[in-house]
């Protein structure tokens, strides 16, 4: 820790430090100024799990989940949610999720049969489920693709827990394995402000999306309908003119020019704030011209490290999945920071580690991936510099065997122990996430001493089970990807999908 400086010339510094970033940050995406004991970092799957009940029962006007899936045997959350409305009649409900994941089971029960009964017993006028599908994936196209891999073709990927005035940012799902055994990052943010902005993001991406009816006539249990007010046509039969009418929707939802009505936003507060949370956007598909956020924020903020006055930087990247889109992997090895680390899924912490079918072959092939990002760091001389992590807790299948899910960036700036800087959402930061999937994040910039130390506690507590690899250890037998994963790897590119 820096001990020269007086904790006034240490917060000078640091302001002088970070200007450059929220300079153009505030020219990328809409922000609110809050402080930073406003936000709470969750620890465990089992955390997340209990605080998202807690906050459901004590709930007085709304909910709003975003989600991809519900778990289709989540009968302790859905009865949460019952007992939640039956106790408060003037509470409303609402749960996006993705109707290719959200459906995919059915006639057999699905993510859609768990959630219809609510529509019956409360009535469409206190719940909505709705169900988003991407306009990639309609025709002869849907009719052929397996419905286990037709997902790389886009989906609802926000994950977005909104309880009146408190929103909970992760890229965890509603299923027992997140609740259990699968390590996310969890974010609860206690602002209007922040929940309002999100609110309004969630509707326009309800509006764009088919509700889901209750339908004792059918074996599935329930109909997909596109209702008559929805805000632009059906995208499985108009796919064009959908993503036409969706781009003047989100845009005005995501652009930096959002008006945010909020006096906080515009920094006339009754007292200071010290924490900028910039409000972050990946709806490409939606979107032509795409005028998405989050990958210009992040672009942004590694380009500034790349500067020669941040070679005192560090970060810390992960993705559970790791495949980064082309440009932010250069970015990443690009950057004047020293002591950064990459954190990934071990194969054997990957979701579809034992999984049949072509799904099955998924590790080998972020293995593949992960050795060739290794091999570039190697040329461009960076080993120094950059240390590869496989996160692993057991073996997934196996009695206590955990799956590894997290993502995110964290910023430390020169001479200075904890970050300044995080993103935290539901973005995987692959090339699918920039061009196919809805995500939805926060970028956190902070001067709050405490906050930046519970930033630095959750930084490395996610490594508690990370340990280093390099090229040697990729050249073991058991590391060697064969030709089904690349042959696999090349038909889910050629087809239009992506990892």
């Amino acid at each position: 820790m820096p001990t020269s400086a007086s904790p006034a010339g240490s917060a000078a510094t640091s302001a002088g430090m970070l200007a450059p970033f929220v300079n153009d940050l505030d020219k990328i995406a809409p922000s609110f100024k809050i402080n930073g004991s406003q936000i709470q970092i969750i620890k465990s799957p089992a955390d997340f799990y209990e605080t998202l009940k807690a906050r459901i029962r004590s709930a007085k006007k709304r909910i709003f989940l975003s989600t991809l899936y519900i778990g289709k045997s989540e009968k302790e959350l859905i009865a949460t949610l019952q007992d939640a409305l039956r106790a408060n009649p003037e509470l409303k409900l609402s749960i996006l999720t993705d109707a290719l994941r959200g459906t995919r089971e059915a006639p057999d029960p699905s993510c859609a049969s768990l959630l219809a009964p609510l529509v019956t017993e409360f009535g469409p006028d206190r719940v909505e489920i709705r169900m988003y599908h991407t306009p990639n994936l309609t025709g002869v196209r849907k009719k052929h693709i397996p419905k286990r891999i037709n997902e790389g073709w886009g989906l609802q990927h926000m994950k977005l827990y909104g309880i009146d005035d408190e929103i909970i940012l992760s890229g965890a799902n509603l299923s027992s394995d997140y609740f259990t055994n699968r390590q996310d990052r969890y974010h609860l943010f206690t602002s209007s402000e922040i929940t309002n902005y999100f609110w309004r993001l969630y509707q326009g991406v309800t509006s764009l999306s088919f509700l889901v009816h209750p339908a004792e006539d059918d074996a599935s249990g329930f109909r997909l309908e596109w209702p008559s007010a929805n805000a632009a046509p059906s995208p499985l039969e108009h796919p064009t003119d959908y993503i036409t009418r969706s781009t003047g929707i989100i845009n005005n939802l995501i652009s930096a020019k959002t008006s945010l009505n909020s006096a906080s936003a515009h920094g006339h507060t009754s007292s200071p704030r010290d924490t900028t949370v910039y409000m972050l956007g990946q709806l490409s598909q939606l979107m032509k011209p795409d005028s998405s956020t989050e990958l210009p924020a992040i672009t942004h903020v590694l380009k500034t490290l790349a500067a020669p006055e941040y070679a005192g930087s560090s970060w810390t990247f992960t993705a559970g999945y790791f495949n980064p889109a082309p440009s932010l992997k250069n970015l990443l090895m690009s950057t004047a920071s020293q002591n950064n680390t990459v954190i990934t899924a071990s194969p054997h912490a990957n979701g579809f580690y034992g999984s049949k079918g072509v799904s099955g072959l998924l590790p080998g092939a972020y293995t593949y991936l992960a050795r060739r990002f290794l091999r570039e760091i190697n040329q461009r001389k960076h080993e120094s510099a950059i240390v590869l992590k496989e996160w692993r807790k057991g073996t997934v299948g196996e009695p206590d065997g955990w799956t590894y899910h997290a993502k995110g960036l964290w910023v430390t700036l020169p001479k200075e122990e904890h970050p300044s800087m995080s993103i935290v959402g539901s973005s995987n930061y692959t090339k699918r996430s920039y061009s196919h999937d809805l995500e939805a994040g926060a970028l956190i910039v902070t001067e709050d001493a405490d906050l930046k130390k519970r930033l630095g506690d959750e930084q490395r507590w996610l490594q508690d089970y990370a340990k280093p690899v390099t090229l040697d250890d990729f050249a073991t037998n058991e590391r060697r990807v064969g030709l089904k994963v690349r042959i696999a790897m090349w038909i889910v590119t050629l087809v239009g999908g992506a990892l």
